[in-house]
Formats: C-alpha cells, structure tokens, sequence
C-alpha cells in the first residue's frame, strides 16, 4: 500500500486508529503525547474569538455560526468564552460536518493530521514510497506509481518529499458546502520552495509521549503521525473556491494584530503575578515557543 493508505488505517482506522481510540493525545499530561495552542486552556478561545471579530471586519457577528472542524476536546475552544457570535458548534475527528448560512470555520492542527504520500529520487527519477508487510513487520518500500507532475525535475539523491495531497483536497471538500464567511486554519508548514528544495530528509515525523521520531512505521496506531502542510497548495484551493486572497501569518503576527486589545488586557491584569494566563499567553506568542511554529491562513468568501 502506498503512505497514504498506511496513514489511513494508522490514524483512522475505526478500531485500532490513533485518532478514533478513546484516549487523552493531546495535552502536558504524562500520557499525552503533543501539545498545541488549545492546551493553553480558555485563554486560546478568547484571542480567536477576538481574532476572528475584528477580521469580519464590521460585519454583525451574531450572524455568523463559529464551527470548529476536527476539534480535540468535546467543546472545542469556545467552551466557557464568551464570544458575540450566533453560535458555537465543534466538529470531531471523523465526524461529518454539514456548513450553509453565514460562517466561521476555524481549526486547529485539522490539516497536518491527514494522510500523506512519500516519494523519494532515486536512480534519476521520483520513486513512490509505500510499506509492506512481512511476517509481522512494516518495512518502508518502493511501490509502483506514476509521480505527480509537479514534483521537481530533478533532485539529490534520495531527496524525499512528504506531499500533503489529502490536506489540499480537505479545502475542497470543506468549501463545497454552501456557506460564506471566514475560513481561519492554524497549522503548521512551509512553502512549496521550501518542501521541495530545503527538507531533503522530507517533514514526516512521529510523536509519541512527547518524542519526536523519524520511526513512521513502529507502534502503529498508537503514535500521532504528521508531516509540514503545503501552504501554497491551501492557498491556490482556497482561491479556487472563491475566497478572497488568503492571507498567511505567524501565530505571534495573527493575534498580535486582531485580538491586541485582548492581549493588552490581559497583560496589564496579569501584570503584577507570574499566573497561569499569563504564562499561556506568553506561550502562545512567545516566538520561540508556538508563536512563530504555527501559522494561520484566512480568507474570507462572500455570499
């Protein structure tokens, strides 16, 4: 089977997949096994829901339904914020969302969690990689393929491209719904460029109790599975789909410059005591913390 179809079972399986066992996966936990912006806990869902007010840019906002795809927890962020839209729905992994009316749609980490292919330039041309299975054990081996045509010409040898088709597709898959608003995805990736000239190793990681490997095929399902999405794929589906032109920035950049008020706030009320808002606040800003490791893309789509 190609990576992909691995990845599917690995992660999406509906009995042995990471994703779809009952566990506790993201958090600081003893555990978990990764932590992200919506481990900060409530003060998260307080900047996006600011965040998200300002880029609708005057817009009534109790027109707009907040829905948050592939959420984690049960509530999503919204969960005890107070936030001035019409409502707040959460999406779990491998539920079926269903979008219309006036919307902001809102992930976190949705895109790096989807299925991948692997190719790796060999003997003078691109060679797809997939696993096999052998009394027991996965080994990583050539499959036969017709490359996409927009990998490189040429490469090193044995450059190899983790290539985030699957997460490109997802944008189709969620514009296809008839609803119109802010599309608001924090991630984290790179650029084609730099997918395809400056990681020769390829992005793919494994994490597992927070361990990062490059050990993809070992303890299958039970380890997260990832690799850097590609924005400029993202970007060129959303313009496809009629959205405005995506904008992408550090999270450090995307909240400093749509919830500063908040921020300020929080800032001066935290002010004289290390608290624990403080610290998240810190964290989620702080540059190198996972201020400037995720990145937001948004666009808007009018009705």
């Amino acid at each position: 089977m190609n990576f992909a179809q691995f990845m599917e079972l690995a992660l999406y399986h509906p009995e042995v997949g990471y994703y779809t066992r009952p566990r506790i996966r993201v958090g600081y936990g003893e555990k978990t096994d990764f932590f992200t912006s919506s481990s900060s806990g409530k003060i998260f869902g307080e900047l996006m829901a600011a965040a998200c007010l300002k880029l609708l840019a005057g817009a009534d906002p109790r027109n707009f339904e907040f829905v948050e795809l592939g959420a984690e927890t049960e509530h999503g962020i919204l969960a005890g914020v107070s936030h001035p839209f019409r409502s707040a729905r959460t999406v779990r992994f491998g539920e079926p969302w269903r979008l219309s009316g006036s919307c902001i749609v809102f992930s976190n980490e949705l895109f790096d969690a989807q299925p991948f292919r692997r190719f790796a330039y060999r003997r003078g041309g691109w060679r797809e990689l997939g696993v096999e299975i052998r009394i027991q054990e996965l080994f990583e081996v050539e499959i036969d393929s017709t490359p996409p045509t927009n990998l490189p010409i040429e490469a090193t040898e044995d450059y190899r491209i983790d290539a985030p088709f699957a997460a490109a597709d997802l944008i189709d898959s969620i514009s296809s719904d008839l609803w119109s608003g802010l599309f608001v995805a924090c991630d984290y990736g790179k650029s084609w460029p730099e997918i395809a000239h400056n990681t020769p190793g390829g992005t793919a990681r494994a994490y597992f109790n927070h361990t990062q490997s490059n050990r993809l095929l070992e303890q299958a399902g039970n380890k997260d599975l990832t690799c850097h999405i590609c924005w400029d794929w993202l970007s060129d589906r959303l313009r496809r789909n009629r959205f405005s032109i995506p904008t992408l920035e550090s999270q450090e950049s995307f909240l400093v410059r749509n919830a500063g008020e908040t921020i300020a706030t929080i800032s001066t009320e935290e002010a004289l005591r290390m608290s624990q808002r403080k610290l998240a606040l810190m964290q989620l800003l702080h540059p190198s913390h996972l201020g400037q490791k995720f990145q937001v893309l948004h666009a808007f789509r009018a009705a």
